[in-house]
């Protein structure tokens, strides 16, 4: 018989286990190697238990944790004879993750001989192998092309590290150095988090802590059901759209039916337009999870997110569909694109229901990665920019964030120092600062993007490639708000024209002295815009951020 839980109990370890993925959190920032994790913090945290349920998470990247307990349940359908010391690892997309970059550790928690937990670590890997350096691969017409492949396997065996699997993935990886020690990072948190299990199944007993844990998740789906219903029931649908898939198909369209009765509230993604050649497919628990991650933004922000809250969502969707791929399609942007139009889609239909919980669209991601050599050190680099935030959207609460970044990571992922980016890499940011008049008009105004000029401070030609979305429709306004502008980025380089950079290219050559040129999203505007006070216009006009965008250099 399960012992009784009083509410200060319940508390007490709920609590606990927050604390226990948070510090995780700290042990990946201060160990990892690459700038993608210690400097941009693209990694999540979780535990989930052996009935792949997620127990509790840090505050990281919402689309990672959306997507653990469809990984969970993949380990937990691979092996039957998990022992103490073991350490799982995969990254397919078609096994349990989300796209091939996001690799993710698993160690067990036991009690005894009992197996209750999983530590759970996922984090981007700045490259993967494949076709092209950085892990994204605009070209890839199937999978094979965007990297190495890592179904459920066992990488250490009750405390062996298997050495043969660690030095074939290394093999497969442009930077096996980085690799290593961001896989090092990855597995020293996840064994912290256990540690820190241990002693606190020692202070309460196991049977205490599982009698918590359910009351927590009972307590979470109170706390939701309490809030769904009170949104008014119906169906209503919402839709929102990819620019193009990078091989001539274009206004890809993902369409969410959300039927909201009682406490109950099922999406449905069926009527979404057909799969991709290219890589703006999503997987199946990517889907999962940017469903998930639309669901959570709607409900209270103080209700913790974990298996309890997400029990009135029912998914349902179509596989062949641009939101669930048929095994062996490529899939690398999705947890981008598709994953922000999802829940811009879903957001959109229950602006009907609950308009003061639907916040307007945040900026899309529009990514570039670099290789080449350094010439101060003559070693090889790859370099991810996480500058140049587009803005986020607003809300009924009040004007969106400027340069906060995206809606599946809604400023979980950082865009680091650019002081720090300068002294790693060959590069000098000549400007980065607000984009005036991106932002959404309405009641409530969009964030703001960002105006960055880098340069590329190498001795020999390098190579870029972009990956992402955004430059045909921006953050889209809610309720009458309006859109915030799309981005805008272009290649300057002496003795050529000026380029206009497309979200999906692989191979641009790029010369010592090239200057990037951004100009990120702003988000979207909430509500009427005739509606927005004159005291905030006189404001936003003294702080300059408005501006006639069609004064821009190259618009």
């Amino acid at each position: 018989m399960a012992p009784k839980i009083d509410p200060i109990t319940r508390s007490v370890v709920q609590h606990r286990l927050g604390s226990i993925v948070k510090e995780m959190g700290e042990a990946m920032l201060r160990t990892s190697y690459s700038q993608i994790l210690n400097s941009s913090r693209d990694f999540s945290l979780a535990i989930c238990d052996t009935r792949a349920r997620l127990i509790a998470q840090a505050e990281h990247i919402p689309v990672h944790v959306g997507a653990l307990p469809w990984a969970t349940r993949a380990v937990e359908g691979r092996f039957k004879d998990i022992s103490p010391g073991d350490v799982i690892l995969l990254n397919d997309p078609y096994h349990g993750g989300s796209h091939l970059p996001d690799l993710t550790a698993f160690v067990p928690i036991f009690d005894g001989d009992k197996r209750l937990l999983w530590t759970i670590v996922r984090a981007h890997q700045s490259d993967i192998g494949g076709a092209t350096h950085g892990a994204y691969n605009p070209a890839a017409t199937e999978i094979y092309q965007e990297g190495i492949r890592v179904p459920p396997i066992k990488l250490y065996e009750a405390g062996k590290p298997r050495e043969d699997l660690l030095d074939l993935l290394a093999l497969n990886i442009r930077n096996p150095r980085e690799f290593r020690g961001d896989l090092a990072a990855m597995l020293g948190a996840a064994h912290l988090g256990q540690r820190r299990l241990s002693k606190l199944f020692a202070e309460f007993g196991a049977p205490t802590v599982e009698a918590a844990i359910e009351a927590i998740l009972d307590a979470a789906e109170q706390q939701a059901r309490a809030v769904v219903s009170t949104w008014k029931d119906g169906v209503f649908h919402g839709e929102a759209f990819l620019d193009d898939d990078g091989h001539g198909r274009t206004d890809i369209r993902i369409a969410a039916k959300v039927t909201k009765k009682g406490s109950d509230v099922e999406v449905d993604l069926s009527d979404s337009d057909p799969q991709s050649t290219s890589f703006v497919n999503s997987s199946h628990a990517n889907m999962q999870a940017a469903v998930a991650m639309a669901f959570a933004y709607l409900i209270d922000p103080e209700i913790p997110k974990n298996d309890g809250a997400l029990r009135p969502l029912k998914v349902i969707a179509k596989q062949g569909t641009i939101v669930w791929a048929d095994p062996g399609r490529p899939v690398t942007l999705c947890t981008s694109h598709p994953s922000n139009e999802i829940v811009e889609a879903i957001v959109k239909a229950m602006s009907a229901s609950c308009p003061e919980s639907a916040m307007a669209g945040w900026g899309r991601r529009f990514r570039i990665a670099i290789q080449g050599e350094n010439p101060r050190n003559g070693r090889n680099f790859i370099w991810h920019m996480f500058q140049a935030r587009p803005g986020g959207g607003a809300s009924s609460g009040g004007d969106g964030y400027s340069s906060i970044g995206e809606w599946h990571s809604v400023g979980g992922l950082k865009f680091g120092s650019i002081e720090v980016a300068e002294v790693r890499f060959p590069l000098y940011f000549r400007a980065h600062e607000f984009r005036p008049g991106s932002g959404g008009d309405g009641q409530f105004r969009g964030g703001l993007g960002v105006s960055l000029d880098m340069v590329l401070e190498t001795e020999k030609p390098a190579l870029g490639n972009t990956a992402g979305e955004g430059t045909k429709h921006g953050p889209c306004g809610m309720l009458g708000g309006e859109d915030g502008a799309p981005h805008r980025y272009r290649l300057l380089s002496e003795g050529r024209e000026p380029c206009v950079l497309r979200t999906k290219e692989v191979g641009i050559e790029l010369h010592p002295g090239d200057c990037i040129e951004v100009r990120s999203s702003g988000g979207g505007g909430w509500g009427p815009p005739e509606k927005r006070s004159a005291e905030a216009r006189r404001r936003d006009a003294e702080q300059g951020l408005t501006a006639d965008l069609s004064a821009e250099p190259g618009a």
